[in-house]
């Protein structure tokens, strides 16, 4: 009897090891894609994508998922039609929202600054991608001027606004 125990918890063993082994796969595979992602969003953006690489001192694939992150609050704020035209002001912008690190990535880093009102609990999430992305949180604040102004000098004052008013 003892035998047929340890051969089962054996086989329990071996398999908690087959699924560990397997979903670490897929994050690397996950891991991968969003490199690749945040790689062709500069590329699709590079005006935008440089000046926010210097700025923060980043990489371009840092920048890239940084300014998707920042967008992607955007978009969660934003009425559609009004994050339509802050969109058509940036170049690659579907590209860009995905080099963002998902938002399930970021969740469990959050965790209750999520639960801020306004404004507040978006860019505790911003700053939660920022982490994710190897870069410190408080470098949010020197990127959203580095975004409006671009998304002002591309898409007009009414636009630029738009993106500053809720992403302070």
């Amino acid at each position: 009897m003892n035998g047929q125990r340890c051969l089962r918890l054996g086989s329990a063993a071996v398999f908690a090891v087959a699924i560990t082994g397997g979903l670490t796969g897929r994050t690397a595979s996950a891991q991968a894609f969003s490199t690749a992602a945040a790689h062709s969003a500069a590329e699709a953006s590079p005006e935008l994508v440089g000046a926010l690489s210097k700025e923060i001192g980043a990489t371009p694939e840092q920048s890239a998922g940084a300014a998707g992150a920042l967008f992607g609050v955007a978009k969660s704020k934003l009425a559609p039609n009004q994050f339509s035209q802050v969109a058509r002001a940036v170049p690659g912008m579907d590209l860009l929202l995905k080099a963002a690190p998902a938002a399930s990535e970021v969740a469990g880093t959050t965790g209750a600054l999520s639960q801020l009102a306004g404004s507040a609990g978006n860019l505790a999430a911003a700053a939660a991608a920022f982490s994710k992305l190897g870069l410190k949180p408080e470098l949010v604040a020197k990127a959203v001027p580095i975004l409006t102004s671009f998304v002002t000098k591309s898409g007009g004052a009414n636009v630029g606004n738009l993106l500053a008013g809720v992403l302070k």
